[in-house]
């Protein structure tokens, strides 16, 4: 399996401006803006991480890891006739050149699980994972600020909803 280790000037300021996150050399070709996770109170063992994705070639987001959680998952939103569900993905394409958005009522990520609250104020390690039409599979590592909202530069949407209930 080979790992894509080329780092766009896009990816590095999009990482540097999405509210501190950070972006590492091992990546694939894809822009993050405003990512942040929402931050947790003692006891809560889950939590949701938004941002905005934009693939330079056709990609699927396939997965998502983080040490901060047991379990880390792609999750959609959806009506299912007057009921409003959660539950995990197994992959989000990403369009080239079109702006996909994670974000609270919608696709998102969840962390579960969890393995420390996550304060205000800090920043989580996550780790994505792309498939591109090859079949080659690349890693995006950031470090996401915590939030209790939206951070600038972050998407309003996001901002909605207060966490998720399993």
């Amino acid at each position: 399996m080979k790992h894509n280790r080329w780092i766009s000037p896009f990816l590095v300021a999009a990482a540097l401006t999405a509210g501190n996150a950070i972006a590492h050399p091992e990546a694939a070709h894809v822009e993050v803006e405003g990512a942040w996770v929402r931050a947790t109170v003692p006891g809560q063992q889950g939590t949701g991480g938004f941002m905005r994705l934009k693939a330079k070639e056709a990609m699927t987001l396939v997965g998502v890891r983080s040490p901060a959680a047991e379990v880390a998952e792609l999750h959609e939103m959806k009506m299912e006739g007057d009921v409003m569900r959660m539950r995990p993905i197994d992959a989000l394409a990403l369009p080239a050149g079109k702006t996909v958005e994670l974000k609270s009522g919608g696709h998102h990520l969840m962390l579960q699980q969890l393995k420390a609250p996550l304060i205000n104020g800090s920043e989580v390690p996550v780790t994505l994972e792309f498939r591109d039409a090859k079949g080659e599979l690349s890693r995006l590592h950031l470090r996401l600020p915590v939030a209790t909202s939206a951070p600038a530069g972050a998407s309003p949407a996001a901002a909605h909803g207060h966490g998720h209930a399993h």
